[in-house]
């Protein structure tokens, strides 16, 4: 057998929030890393994309999964559909399946799989129909004929994951909180530092080792203790909770999707799995990856050291890193594979009294905390009645406060591409009757005496100006609707454009002033440079899986 260093890792789902941690854990590891992913694109401006090989593919197809296998000595599956809708049980038995039978084709050493962990004594046809899925795939891949490890985990606690986040804004937000039932059932809470120690480990199994293992962390809690702990590591004054029986957990998603960034069709898998008690019935996997001295991390330290990392905006995945099924993924219209069809465009330009670098310093701090400048009403109703149709909202926030990297969720968008210093794209993932996308570009250019707004009309292509004298704002906002529907939304709504990106356009040109004249008075230099996120954090800091 190999080494148990250097081993050569497939790691799938790595645009995901357990994903994209374990790999640099593994690289720092000393192992060689590929990582499989839809859009491979994704994973550009990950700190560790350079030191890893991307490949494209799709875990329900055979052929790119074969080829994403070869050579490999250790599989990481970390993809599941949560939240996916109707037949997520299916594709997940098929990806599952095919997963498996390419890995014992290729000589795959050993299958590490992420699952959730299931009750004790409830019959796997009682379980919600998410742990029912979770737990197959894992008897899928245990039955391949490769060597697999299946750990198994309740609530995950780490800085951006949905658990921990759902947990926070119900806390922070609700002084008073009517609570379902399950607020009394017993979890195990698991650091995510922890997963990611086990994942890792999990590599250098001997050959003889193939079964389930329970992770948890030291303690074992109701969620109305965790509740109540988490107030005081966030120095909150006490809650005061009153259960309700009545709260189906279908009617507990619509609470949490009403309170907190979690999306109904997120919040309700999660609410099911809390309606039993999830404890480990066993700590087996300490005997193949020993815990270090103060290891498996207790609930306080691990809701501290997540806290620490949300003050720092120091997020480096987030739940929202994966995409939505069913989220757009259309290439933008004017892409030479676009095929074709009816595009609306709304076009914006502003001088910009201010240098590029300040332009751009304000476009990627978009969003967020820091708003859409322009009537927040409107983009506060646009993003209630998202979520009352089953869309993402406009809450999810930023991963940070001031970087944008490509695949990074920006409220009810997506960045699409980024060129730092000059462009960003956004995808929408709100739910409309068609595809929508938004362009911003900070450019270079000597400031015209008088540039008026411009309205709908043709792209007008790259900027041509001459002497940098200050900077050229251009926006677009581009639809391609789906049928009639989506005419009848566009004509809707483009009355409205004029406050809306109009006001955009001349809100971002005055904050861009505002900002190089802070800059001046302050004789603080800007910069469009993105900072080095690979440098390691201090040693009190939370590490690399907080």
């Amino acid at each position: 057998m190999k080494a148990t260093t250097g081993l050569h890792c497939l790691v799938t789902g790595a645009t995901g929030y357990i994903g994209g941690r374990l790999v640099p854990e593994l690289l720092d590891a000393g192992h060689r890393v590929r990582c499989l992913a839809r859009s491979p694109e994704k994973l550009r401006d990950h700190p560790w994309a350079g030191r890893t090989e991307v490949v494209r593919g799709d875990v329900v197809d055979a052929e790119s999964v074969a080829a994403a296998l070869h050579g490999i000595d250790v599989a990481y599956y970390l993809v599941h559909a949560l939240g996916a809708g109707s037949g997520f049980e299916d594709r997940d038995r098929t990806a599952a399946r095919v997963f498996a039978e390419q890995a014992r084709a290729a000589g795959v050493r050993r299958i590490v799989y992420l699952g959730g962990l299931t009750p004790a004594g409830i019959p796997v046809r009682d379980l919600s129909p998410h742990l029912r899925s979770r737990a197959e795939v894992g008897e899928i891949l245990l039955g391949s004929g490769v060597p697999a490890t299946v750990l198994r985990a309740a609530v995950i606690i780490g800085s951006g994951s949905a658990s921990f986040e759902m947990l926070r804004y119900l806390t922070e937000r609700l002084p008073v909180m009517v609570t379902p039932s399950w607020v009394g059932t017993r979890v195990q809470p698991v650091a995510v530092r922890d997963v990611l120690r086990y994942l890792v480990g999990s590599a250098a199994m001997p050959p003889e080792v193939s079964r389930a293992f329970d992770i948890g962390g030291p303690d074992v809690l109701t969620y109305e203790e965790m509740m109540r702990r988490y107030a005081v590591a966030a120095a909150l004054p006490h809650r005061l909770i009153l259960r309700v029986p009545m709260l189906t957990p279908r009617l507990s998603s619509h609470w949490i999707g009403l309170v907190t960034p979690v999306p109904r069709a997120l919040a309700r898998p999660l609410a099911e799995s809390l309606r039993h008690e999830v404890v480990c019935a066993e700590h087996d996997i300490a005997r193949h990856v020993p815990d270090p001295p103060g290891a498996p991390i207790g609930f306080d330290q691990a809701v501290s050291l997540a806290l620490q990392r949300v003050r720092e905006a120091n997020v480096t995945t987030r739940w929202s890193s994966a995409s939505l099924p069913g989220a757009p993924s259309d290439p933008l219209p004017t892409d030479p594979d676009w095929a074709g069809g009816s595009l609306y465009t709304d076009r914006r330009e502003r001088a910009v009294d201010a240098p590029p670098a300040a332009l751009w310093q304000v476009v990627e701090g978009i969003g967020g905390e820091n708003g859409w400048y322009s009537f927040p009403p409107a983009w506060a109703v646009r993003g209630w009645l998202d979520r009352l149709v089953g869309g993402v909202g406009i809450r999810r926030g930023r991963r940070d406060a001031a970087r944008l990297r490509v695949g990074d969720s920006l409220d009810f968008w997506r960045v699409e591409e980024i060129e730092p210093g000059r462009m960003l794209r956004l995808r929408a993932e709100m739910r409309l009757p068609g595809l929508a996308w938004l362009e911003m570009y900070a450019d270079p250019s000597p400031p015209p005496d008088t540039e008026p707004d411009q309205g709908q009309g043709p792209d007008p292509g790259p900027d041509q100006g001459g002497a940098v004298r200050g900077a050229r704002y251009r926006q677009r906002a581009l639809f391609h609707p789906h049928g009639l529907l989506g005419h009848l939304y566009w004509w809707s709504v483009s009355p409205f454009h004029a406050v809306v990106f109009g006001g955009m356009a001349r809100n971002i040109a005055r904050a861009a002033r505002r900002l190089d004249d802070e800059a001046a008075a302050s004789e603080r230099p800007l910069s469009a440079e993105v900072p080095d996120d690979s440098r390691p954090p201090g040693p009190d800091a939370e590490r690399e899986n907080p």
